[in-house]
């Protein structure tokens, strides 16, 4: 059972955020959070008429990792303050629009779990201006392709959660393609059992991963992605400008990952993100591990805790 944020706990932290003049007067938990709770808290006696407030609780936590879990993989089920903020100075000192973090806490006195208060961008998803406003939204599907630009030209010989790498520590695995195509054999095996089509082509698709991950050629740099950018994980400011958020599992890795989820979640707006040069034989093995990790769905312990 998830335990969700009350006003007396969220009051505490806002005044810590804004000042002690800030009274918290509503607050909202908002859809989609399955790592962690959002909740956009309605505030009178600030510069600021709301604010969100993140939450990292292990009650709010869908996705745990699992004991014995390999916490530095680039596919680890990533959670925490820590991941958030060096994900947020990387892309602010790149210029990626990301909200504004007012307060980081994770101290835990006043609360039992890590915290932030982040400004609060008012124009809403733009996975709900595609289909309120479609024409607007192809500008800021346009601006996010420059966005992206500027993030997957950023370089790394490793490849890596951006928090692991600013540790010094190294990913596990010997490379990008290795890493996915280990993940899609264990994706394999959690489809087999849940889909009887799946479990009946089991032999062809085993080995239609391992001719496609043949075909791909070593690489020794990386490009920055978000990993899961969908467009409910893009904002729109009052400018109509794209700001990033979901931040936590930014990493360094081959960029055509990222492609795979843009043309998956973006559909007909893709053509607009889609840029030249990319591998085909990365994107054809990355296509199959994604779909079979979508068949899959959510690891067994994160299974175990969906209500």
């Amino acid at each position: 059972m998830r335990q969700f944020m009350g006003t007396e706990a969220v009051s505490g932290i806002v005044r810590d955020a804004l000042g002690a003049g800030a009274r918290v007067v509503g607050m909202d938990r908002l859809r989609g959070g399955s790592r962690k709770g959002v909740y956009r808290v309605h505030v009178d006696g600030s510069r600021a008429a709301s604010v969100i407030v993140y939450s990292w609780a292990e009650a709010e936590n869908f996705w745990p990792a699992g004991e014995g879990a390999d916490t530095v993989s680039p596919f680890a089920a990533v959670s925490g303050l820590g991941p958030f903020l060096a994900a947020q100075r990387k892309l602010e000192r790149l210029g990626v629009e990301v909200p504004g973090v007012l307060l980081a806490d994770d101290s835990r006195r006043g609360y039992p779990a890590d915290v932030a208060v982040v400004e609060d961008v008012a124009g809403g998803t733009l996975e709900a201006l595609l289909r309120t406003d479609p024409e607007r939204a192809s500008h800021v599907v346009s601006d996010l392709a420059t966005m992206l630009d500027v993030m997957h030209q950023q370089h790394s010989p490793r490849y890596g959660r951006v928090g692991v790498l600013e540790r010094g520590e190294g990913a596990s695995g010997v490379s990008c393609e290795q890493v996915v195509l280990e993940r899609a054999v264990g994706d394999l095996a959690e489809a087999a059992e849940r889909a009887p089509v799946i479990r009946a082509a089991w032999t062809r698709l085993h080995d239609r991963l391992q001719e496609l991950a043949a075909r791909v050629s070593p690489r020794t740099e990386h490009g920055l992605v978000h990993g899961e950018l969908g467009p409910d994980h893009v904002l729109v400011d009052t400018s109509g400008r794209p700001v990033l958020i979901d931040i936590e599992g930014l990493m360094f890795f081959d960029v055509e990952w990222e492609h795979v989820f843009l043309q998956l979640r973006f559909g007909e707006q893709y053509p607009t993100l889609s840029r030249p040069g990319l591998d085909p034989a990365r994107l054809g093995l990355f296509m199959l591990a994604m779909r079979l990790s979508l068949v899959a769905g959510p690891p067994a312990p994160a299974r175990r805790r969906l209500p």
